[in-house]
């Protein structure tokens, strides 16, 4: 199966779909530029800011892809190539992106709220605050096993005999293993370029939303420090522990979730973003290059024996394990928490919400081929999948290198240079999903309180007690828990999460007398596969490993979503039966009856 083939064809498909798709969901949300939106009619300086197109669609391609649409084909591959591929293409375009789409349309119709707010406004309080602890509970997951692999990732060692250096080279920092193996400092590389874009990001902020530079003026800017940071790290990488970086990270995340968006959040986002695109670019070329010269994948088509041994039978745990390169319903957090208060035209809503969801699907694709043909299935193993007591799984070290051996089949860049890029590409990417990610738990714990509460105390009111909240629950998750682990029930709070985000646009839609069958149907197949699999991983490994942590948390994530799953289900037939009053919209035209 060549790998060229494989991605023109998976191109063509995503280009049918963004062009003939979305045309259907934008003609049914009557889209328009005459509508003013939040960021517009209700700019305040801080939450609600038009951004520049080009700038909101990177900040917001960077916060939703983050290591997800890399980590979870990495780790899916142990399935075989063929399902994983074939999943990510029908996900992308049939599920993931209209669950952008739609969430981001509705949000931005919903004057910027969440969609624990929409389901409030939808289904009434009761749904409300369940979606809102659904959500801060997926929240807590996905940051703590976010933490982790950023973590492990920045502080990765990989032998010189990986890289193709021998002992005297002088490029890379090195120490020696116990067992006589010269390693390089691999994360220290990426430390630094972390610690320089961070660092970098108030002053693109400042120039950007105080002083107005232009867009092209940025984009240079931006560029300029992200490659800048990798020549810094090679020179002078920061050598950290783990656990140490745990820690950094954490105060690092506090201060980006508790600051103004302009000043680090967004501009942090935007600067990561280029590296990425330079990643992606010169991933391309060399899928391209190595599939002109014939070589096909080297990777099982189709393992699916392994993949059962390693994470469990293929339905449902492949389905949840690739996450955000097929449907993530962290995605409608995401949307509805920053992204919505940011766009400057609705018309921008096709680009950013499905648009970027395809963009992370080539990018879970072109991982997925660069995995198949660059790295030794053996080498794979062994990375993702240790058998080693005390060495835990980096599917980030495993990416980095399959990148540098496919840019040196493909272009003859040397081996290092790839690893080194693919490092620091995703070690800015998951750093800044972390802080975002912390942000919209410090908008939804503020949300909880004010639904529980009728006066909450002034200490619940206050950002900076909320994003503590936030940090301190990643931090204790990540420190206690291994990455696979998380890796399992993250995924499947995160597709339950999605699927409770479409049921709640399918009322919202039926409501207003819309069609909803492109939201049901995803809805209805992720509501049952990512129920399926947290009872598998409650039965075979939290129940026989006495892991009570992740126990209470699958059984909290099993009562909220059939809870959730029962009011959406009353709520729908309500409307439809028209029991419940139809809610009508300014520029939505409803007709008397809803379709059924």
């Amino acid at each position: 199966m060549n790998i060229l083939v494989t991605l023109s064809a998976s191109l063509l498909v995503f280009f049918l779909g963004y062009r003939f798709y979305t045309g259907y969901i934008e003609r049914l949300f009557n889209a328009s530029d005459k509508n003013p939106t939040p960021a517009v009619s209700m700019s305040d300086g801080k939450d609600y800011v038009a951004g520049k197109t080009v700038v909101v669609f990177s900040h917001h391609f960077a916060a939703i892809a983050g290591g997800g649409p890399i980590v979870g084909p990495i780790v899916a591959a142990i399935y075989g190539i063929i399902p994983a591929w074939l999943w990510i293409l029908v996900g992308s375009v049939f599920f993931g992106a209209v669950h952008d789409f739609t969430s981001l349309f509705v949000s931005m119709r919903e004057r910027g709220k969440s969609m624990p707010e929409i389901t409030g406004r939808t289904m009434g309080k009761a749904p409300s605050i369940l979606f809102i602890l659904f959500t801060i509970a997926l929240l807590f997951l996905l940051t703590s096993a976010f933490l982790g692999i950023t973590a492990t990732a920045l502080s990765s060692l990989i032998s010189l005999k990986d890289l193709k250096f021998d002992g005297t080279q002088a490029f890379l920092k090195t120490v020696t293993s116990p067992d006589g193996v010269i390693m390089g400092h691999i994360g220290g590389v990426a430390s630094t370029s972390v610690v320089i874009t961070t660092i970098c990001a108030p002053l693109i902020g400042y120039l950007l939303y105080k002083k107005g530079i232009s867009s092209l003026t940025a984009v240079v800017m931006a560029s300029s420090i992200a490659f800048l940071s990798v020549f810094i790290g090679i020179s002078y990488p920061i050598i950290i522990k783990d656990e140490v970086w745990m820690v950094l990270l954490s105060i690092y995340v506090f201060l980006a979730a508790a600051t103004p968006i302009w000043f680090m959040l967004q501009p942090r986002g935007f600067i990561n973003s280029f590296v990425l695109y330079g990643g992606l670019v010169m991933l391309v070329l060399g899928i391209v290059c190595v599939g002109f010269k014939g070589t096909d994948m080297a990777a099982p088509l189709v393992n699916i024996d392994m993949g059962i041994k390693k994470l469990g039978p293929m339905w449902p745990m492949l389905f949840i394990i690739i996450a955000c390169g097929a449907i993530s319903g962290f995605h409608s957090v995401v949307a509805g928490g920053t992204t919505s208060k940011n766009i400057p035209k609705e018309t921008d809503a096709k680009l950013i919400g499905y648009g970027a969801m395809l963009l992370e699907a080539i990018l879970a694709i072109i991982v997925l081929l660069a995995i198949s043909s660059g790295l030794l299935f053996k080498t794979y193993l062994n990375i993702v999948f240790p058998e080693v007591p005390g060495v835990r799984a980096n599917p980030i070290l495993a990416f980095s290198l399959a990148m540098g051996g496919i840019l040196n089949q493909g272009l003859g860049i040397p081996i290092f240079v790839g690893v080194i890029y693919g490092m620091i590409t995703l070690a800015g990417l998951l750093t800044t999903t972390l802080d975002t990610a912390v942000r919209l738990n410090r908008y939804l714990l503020e949300e909880l309180w004010v639904c529980l509460l009728k006066n909450p105390p002034n200490i619940f009111r206050s950002y900076l007690f909320n994003t503590g909240v936030s940090v301190v629950f990643m931090f204790v998750l990540a420190y206690k828990s291994a990455f696979l682990s998380l890796w399992s029930i993250f995924g499947s709070a995160n597709q339950l999460l999605a699927a409770l985000s479409l049921t709640a646009v399918s009322a919202w839609l039926i409501s207003r007398g819309k069609r909803a069958w492109f939201t049901l149907i995803p809805a209805s197949f992720m509501m049952a596969t990512t129920i399926a699999s947290l009872i598998y991983l409650l039965k075979t490994k939290y129940i026989p490993e006495c892991n009570f942590v992740l126990m209470v948390a699958c059984f909290v994530l099993i009562l909220l979503s059939i809870g959730l799953l029962l009011m959406g289900s009353k709520s729908i037939f309500g409307y439809l039966n028209g029991k419940r009053r139809l809610v009508f919209d300014p520029v939505l035209t409803a007709p008397k009856l809803p379709h059924r």
